[in-house]
């Protein structure tokens, strides 16, 4: 999307002034349109082009339960026989997220002109992504929208199980991080200092452990300033080198690979692909548009391009399962299903049968990484806090070896 300058009048006569997002000039006189607003002029002053390379990580987003929510009622909606410019209606004057409502406004609208609403949507892919948009583009034409947002709210709530059970997963190694982050600086800013102190008036010199805190404890009092700048700097760097395409394919390697989280993600990661494909296929996507959309929402890059790898085997009029057996990132038993439900033409049924095998597997692998994690954090914890502890009790043995 690019960003065009516009000057609009009012109904009332009043002219603004301002900036808009849209794909061409046509959309930016619907969306002024539905703030009621007639287009004077407008002119191009940041091309698509230059946008796509614009870090988007801190946009902001949709709810998931919202847009669910969202879906749930429009699906209600279309099947109680309301059209869909009334429903749409309904509900942007009853929804409460503020991105959906002016979404919903807008494509409204863009319907009014003539476009189908699979179209008004792709113009609003911070709400509406590839899958979203495709599965309701299958409704129109199959003439059956509301058995597909109904499929849509059922996937997104799945989906949405799978990233609590993961995101819940985390929370406990983050607060035993954080509590550690705490304990380990008060430490070291209000306690040391006081050791320092009382061993400086001994005259004595310090063991070159207890030494190495002292120095480090008085840098950190001094230049605090200079380590907060250097951590949230560092933090900045970090997340917008991850939100980057090639930080994103180092960042999705990494953790696909790593030692306790590289299980989780890479059955989640399944679980979402799985239960993707499932959904496409049985509201009638094609195979290679199937794939191609479940790419994009493996969640995983390398995911991702594994299944592209099996997208151009497939268009060579290859089965599926066989490229997909190849791939070292996806489990063997999810090519052998795919197999019988190409032999079967139930292809559709046994991947929703591996979504949910993947999804109740996530869920046990979550519950083994949190009994996993919670003891070796605990057991970092202690052995910081003992380190500091001997460090600094170190020249008392030392005085007691003397004396004795």
């Amino acid at each position: 999307m690019a960003k065009y300058q516009y000057e609009a009048r009012s109904f009332t006569g009043k002219t603004s002034t301002g900036v808009i997002e849209a794909n061409d000039e046509a959309e930016v006189r619907v969306k002024l349109r539905a703030k009621q607003l007639i287009p004077l002029k407008m002119k191009v002053v940041v091309s698509a082009e230059k946008k796509s390379n614009e870090v988007s990580f801190f946009a902001p987003k949709v709810q998931t339960k919202e847009l669910q929510i969202f879906t749930r009622q429009f699906a209600t909606l279309i099947n109680a026989g309301i059209p869909i410019l009334d429903s749409l209606k309904i509900l942007s004057d009853g929804s409460g997220d503020k991105l959906i409502k002016e979404a919903v406004i807008q494509i409204r609208a863009s319907i009014e002109t003539g476009r189908r609403l699979s179209d008004s949507m792709i113009s609003h892919p911070r709400i509406f992504d590839g899958l979203y948009c495709n599965m309701v583009r299958a409704g129109e034409e199959a003439g059956i929208l509301d058995t597909i947002l109904n499929r849509l709210s059922v996937y997104a709530e799945k989906n949405e199980k799978i990233k609590n059970q993961v995101k819940g997963a985390l929370v406990m190694p983050i607060v035993i991080i954080c509590a550690a982050i705490v304990i380990i600086t008060a430490i070291i800013v209000f306690i040391i200092p006081k050791f320092a102190e009382f061993y400086k008036n001994s005259g004595k010199p310090l063991p070159g452990l207890t030494q190495m805190v002292v120095n480090f404890s008085d840098s950190l009092v001094t230049n605090w300033i200079f380590y907060l700048v250097g951590i949230f700097g560092g933090i900045y760097l970090m997340t917008t080198y991850l939100s980057s395409k090639e930080g994103k394919i180092v960042y999705d390697k990494f953790i696909i690979n790593a030692p306790i989280f590289g299980d989780v993600v890479q059955k989640s990661s399944v679980a979402r692909l799985s239960r993707t494909l499932s959904t496409l296929l049985s509201s009638g996507i094609n195979m290679i548009e199937a794939i191609e959309i479940a790419a994009k929402t493996a969640g995983n890059s390398v995911i991702e391009k594994a299944l592209h790898s099996c997208k151009d085997a497939v268009m060579i009029g290859k089965p599926f399962h066989v490229p997909l057996s190849r791939q070292k990132e996806i489990p063997q038993m999810v090519a052998q299903m795919v197999a019988i439900g190409e032999q079967s033409g139930s292809l559709d049924t046994m991947l929703g049968k591996v979504a949910d095998f993947y999804e109740d597997e996530v869920e046990n692998a979550v519950r083994t990484m949190t009994s996993l994690i919670e003891p070796l954090m605990m057991m970092g914890l202690g052995v910081v806090i003992a380190f500091i502890l001997i460090a600094m009790y170190l020249p008392v043995f030392q005085l007691g070896d003397t004396i004795g």
